[in-house]
């Protein structure tokens, strides 16, 4: 495939953690991951860094990752109130339902700016730090236009919130509108699912393979451990190098599949839990989804959310909002700290888990409260988190897996539920992947509930996946060659009305003619197969003469079985513009408009749209029949 770029840079912009790597489409074997960060803690990988940004108080840019989070605690706690941290600000573009270019976002300070902004300058400090470092790689001077830019999402997140990512790399600076193919949006699980299916076994864990008897392994927890135990080690030695070789064609683990076989992937991340469903087609190894991406906000996030609930529920709501609001960076410093022992978390530990409460907080609570920390503790009867002398909340095993029970349940349920699906039965492999991949918590409920019916494979470097598939992407976006479609999408018109088929408060009578209103005409239906390069077209007449404009409204709806726009679960989402050229004078027609004799006259434009719903992005294209030019045509899912 001619490839007009000379190297693909992909961003996974995470909810708690993000990172870019690229790829020269000479070389496209190596995908070199990105350059270590400063100040990134210690005894973690940094392939990635947090996603947290600083603005200054005056809404300036200051700093992304461990440099913002670093910066920010070391403020002046008087001085900390006006500047803007924010983080994990990805997971409000899933959660908002009307998203728009002014949808806002809270710091943790309480200001409010724009989320379009935010996100800006998150990729604009990405733009700038992929740029310097392939240019220190690359002998050759690169050009803007020589770089194909790659965006992850989740899979489950709707058209809005991918065509919001879209205007907030064009902000950025990554590309220009007018070259709106230079970037594209990738779907988290199904990067993931394009990288493993180069994997070779020695790149994998495979948790199916241990006997599980009354969901204890037969012999304590050897195999498990030792599996796990190597594939630290396997880590520790992947985090030196940082340039991965991917095999040319498809690994090994394929060579067991034969073709036909379906896998799930699991993308366990942050702030969402995304499934796709993939079957590979030999010999040429492209991708086929077999159901529709499912899942949801049940990532990471679920057990940072639980032990700030677990913390409200022991020192009262009204103590740690007020405590949020005027020691912002302490209580940074107090999530951080329960981050990195979250990680820690392992079935079957028997020492609690101690997490150092700041000493500002121990402070506040006494000249607040005018009791310590230790009696807010004793008070509270939770007999699962004890107080240690030295400061520290110490949390039982008990403790932890509560917070861990929630989100996790939610994700094996989520996969079972998939499992049981006609499309989905009987599939042979799960591939569990993504930041959260990594919890042992994770991987042995999984094992638990599902390592009889399938092999659960770990991929070693878990967290880097998604980037790496990114690149792959990147390098040759036709390699999902089927996908499903996730809504039902289609205008409203008007048809001829059929006595006793159609309603009557839908009758609208026009020129003596009878018309039936709000009748759903359906582009696509859900879960409809569609191919790459498989499109739909639709022609549309301007209502009258001297329109500028023909604006089509369009509507979704989660199920197949509706008729009108008006049905309950059908929502306009978007809109459709197409620009109508000045008609061009034609030959021998006088005056135009007059008599309708002059060649037909102006009156009856024709539009031929064409949409696109194989690709990741909807897509719509449009041709004036009479002129054969192309017109403007765009589709808005932002502005409604």
């Amino acid at each position: 495939m001619a490839c007009p770029f000379s190297v693909v840079v992909a961003i996974d912009f995470g909810t708690t953690s993000s990172g870019y790597a690229f790829s020269f489409t000479q070389d496209s074997e190596a995908i070199h991951m990105m350059k270590r960060w400063e100040g990134g803690d210690p005894g973690v990988a940094n392939q990635k860094s947090p996603t947290c940004l600083l603005l200054t108080p005056d809404l300036r840019f200051h700093s992304f990752g461990f440099a913002a989070r670093d910066f920010y605690h070391d403020l002046d706690p008087e001085e900390a109130r006006h500047w803007l941290y924010f983080d994990k600000f990805k997971m409000k573009i899933h959660s908002t339902s009307d998203l728009t270019m002014e949808t806002e976002l809270e710091a943790v300070n309480g200001r409010r700016v724009r989320a379009i902004e935010v996100f800006a300058h998150a990729l604009h400090f990405f733009r700038e730090h992929a740029l310097k470092e392939v240019k220190d790689q690359s002998s050759s001077v690169l050009e803007g236009e020589e770089i194909r830019w790659v965006i992850t999402v989740p899979a489950v997140w709707r058209q809005p919130a991918k065509q919001f990512m879209r205007e907030a790399a064009y902000l950025a600076g990554l590309v220009s509108p007018d070259c709106p193919e230079q970037l594209l949006i990738a779907l988290e699980p199904e990067a993931a699912s394009i990288y493993c299916r180069k994997l070779r076994l020695h790149q994998v864990i495979d948790l199916s393979m241990q006997p599980i008897t009354n969901g204890l392994d037969l012999d304590g927890s050897r195999p498990f451990d030792s599996s796990f135990r190597q594939a630290r080690e396997q880590l520790r030695r992947s985090r030196h190098s940082r340039t991965f070789l991917v095999e040319s064609g498809t690994g090994e683990l394929w060579s067991e599949l034969q073709t036909g076989d379906r896998y799930i992937v699991a993308d366990c991340g942050g702030g969402t839990v995304d499934l796709t469903v993939h079957q590979i087609e030999q010999p040429q190894g492209t991708l086929k989804e077999l159901y529709k991406a499912s899942g949801g906000p049940y990532g990471a996030v679920g057990v940072d959310l639980a032990f700030e609930a677990m913390l409200c529920q022991i020192f009262g709501e009204d103590f740690i909002q007020s405590f949020k609001a005027k020691r912002p960076a302490a209580w940074v410093d107090l999530t951080i700290a329960f981050e990195a022992r979250k990680r820690t978390a392992a079935p079957g530990r028997a020492n609690a888990l101690n997490i150092s409460l700041p000493f500002s907080f121990i402070d506040y609570y006494k000249r607040h409260r005018g009791q310590s920390v230790e009696a807010a503790l004793r008070r509270s009867n939770m007999n699962i988190v004890k107080w240690s002398s030295q400061g520290m909340l110490r949390l039982t095993q008990e403790a932890m897996t509560e917070l861990f029970q929630p989100t996790i349940v939610n994700i094996v349920k989520h996969i079972e539920e998939l499992m049981v699906k006609p499309e989905v039965c009987g599939v042979r492999f799960l591939f569990l992947v993504g930041g959260f991949a990594e919890s042992p918590m994770l991987q042995k409920a999984v094992q638990k509930a599902l390592g009889r019916t399938c092999r659960i494979i770990i991929p070693h470097d878990v967290g880097l996946t998604i980037l790496k598939g990114a690149v792959l992407f990147g390098l040759d976006p036709t390699v999902v060659r089927v996908r499903r479609c996730p809504l039902t999408y289609g205008v409203g018109v008007l048809n001829r009305f059929v006595e006793g088929r159609h309603p009557r408060d839908k009758l609208l009578i026009k020129d003596g003619r009878e018309w039936c209103t709000d009748i759903l005409d359906r582009f696509v239906s859900v879960d409809q197969s569609v191919a790459l390069g498989e499109v739909v077209r639709r022609s549309y007449t301007p209502a009258r003469l001297g329109q500028r404009k023909i604006i089509i409204n369009i509507y979704c709806s989660i199920t197949d079985d509706v008729t009108y726009i008006s049905d309950p679960g059908v929502r306009k989402c978007g809109t459709i513009t197409l620009d109508l050229p000045e008609p061009l004078p034609l030959p021998g027609a006088v005056g135009g408009a007059g008599g309708g004799g002059g060649g037909g006259g102006p009156e009856r434009r024709e539009i031929r749209a064409t949409m696109q719903f194989g690709d990741t992005e909807i897509k719509v294209t449009a041709v004036d029949v009479m002129s054969n030019r192309c017109v403007r045509a765009s589709i808005d899912f932002l502005s409604n």
